[in-house]
């Protein structure tokens, strides 16, 4: 079992609340992504749970039982770090088994263990060889089998990924996510990488100023954001935001006119208003749309294009087009939000639109109107 449920988790250093009156449940077996920009608490929550760092109010529950005053080595948590800490000179074998051999297992359990950690991650050929002798994932690898070989009730990550290049961050993606499949265990990951959560977590946990935005899974955060901090911080590109005000219960006015919307959840309030639209629900055409603009930017990406468009009252927009070759640099480009797929925030940066269910392939039959 592996169950963690944090209620009403308070984390102070004098008067500075790092970590805000959070309460959450991760489910026994979930992959739970903490995610946030760089100051957010996203480290300092998991340090919480692991009891590295001491909880100022709340509790801290793993399978229902309260472990907020206990050490780290009696919650029954592996963590895994950013620095790989592996003893220079012990062979792989002798790094994952070390934690092992200093609660005095039996030789044999702690080769058995090992054996079934290396074979989990690949390793069997590098058992005899020194962390020099190793490339930065395979070092990786080797970090997170120390702590498969203890059995815990769940893995916690802290950017484990970030010294890796490109290339081998994508590998080690996708080795954590079949891990997560083979093992079933509990495992909560921390990244400052929306890609990395997007691609790896059942659900996400969006942090800001110590406080939990929105927590729900990756399609649900990036359809129907609670709120526009989540909805800039989630995509990528980012969503296009523009200044807006009501024109009537369903309509809203821009400097560049006026648009309908069609998923409003509840009539829209008087006041400031921000419009949202993300780049890949812009349609786009050489001779019809809502708005006209100029493309200063042409990111051909092969399978996708990005056109950085300069709209006129309205400032620099995304565009993405999926296999689009036929615009360049220069050229006049026509837009057109999808209504079905708008977002509306209030002041107070609340979503008052709600996700339209569409049909499979619709969405890009919709966006993507331009010709070559």
């Amino acid at each position: 079992m592996g169950e963690i449920a944090l209620q009403n988790i308070v984390k102070r250093f004098g008067e500075l609340d790092v970590i805000r009156n959070i309460s959450l449940t991760v489910k026994d077996g979930e992959f739970v992504v903490f995610v946030g920009p760089s100051g957010c608490g996203k480290s300092s929550l998991l340090r919480l749970i692991t009891g590295l760092e001491d909880v100022s109010d709340g509790q801290v529950l793993i399978d229902g039982r309260d472990v907020t005053k206990l050490a780290p080595s009696e919650r029954q948590l592996a963590m895994v770090f950013q620095s790989y800490a592996l003893f220079p000179h012990l062979t792989v074998a002798d790094n994952i088994g070390f934690g092992l051999r200093v609660s005095g297992r039996p030789k044999k359990e702690i080769r058995e263990r090992v054996l079934t950690a290396a074979r989990a991650l690949e390793l069997e050929p590098y058992l005899d060889r020194f962390p020099r002798q190793l490339s930065g994932g395979q070092r990786q690898r080797v970090a997170i089998g120390r702590a498969i070989v203890r059995a815990p009730s769940a893995f916690l990550f802290d950017e484990p990924l970030s010294n890796l290049d490109a290339a081998l961050r994508v590998q080690m993606r996708l080795e954590l996510i079949r891990l997560h499949d083979e093992l079933k265990t509990t495992m909560i990951y921390v990244t400052h990488d929306q890609v990395e959560a997007m691609t790896m977590a059942d659900r996400i946990v969006v942090l800001n100023a110590g406080r939990v935005e929105q927590f729900d899974t990756p399609i649900a955060l990036y359809d129907a954001p609670a709120n526009r901090f989540v909805a800039g911080f989630i995509g990528s590109p980012k969503m296009n935001f523009i200044d807006a005000t009501a024109a009537g219960p369903n309509r809203i006015e821009t400097s560049a006119g006026g648009l309908d919307i069609a998923n409003l959840k509840e009539p829209l309030p008087d006041g400031r208003l921000t419009f949202g639209i993300r780049p890949e629900h812009l349609r786009y055409d050489r001779h019809v749309g809502v708005w006209s603009g100029t493309i200063l930017v042409e990111e051909q990406l092969g399978s996708d294009a990005y056109f950085t468009v300069d709209v006129k009252s309205l400032g620099t927009l995304t565009v993405r087009a999926v296999g689009e070759r036929g615009y360049r640099r220069g050229d006049t480009i026509f837009l057109t939000p999808d209504p079905d797929r708008s977002h509306v925030f209030d002041a107070q940066g609340r979503a008052l639109t709600r996700p339209t269910t569409m049909a499979s392939g619709s969405t890009a039959a919709r966006v993507q109107t331009g010709t070559a």
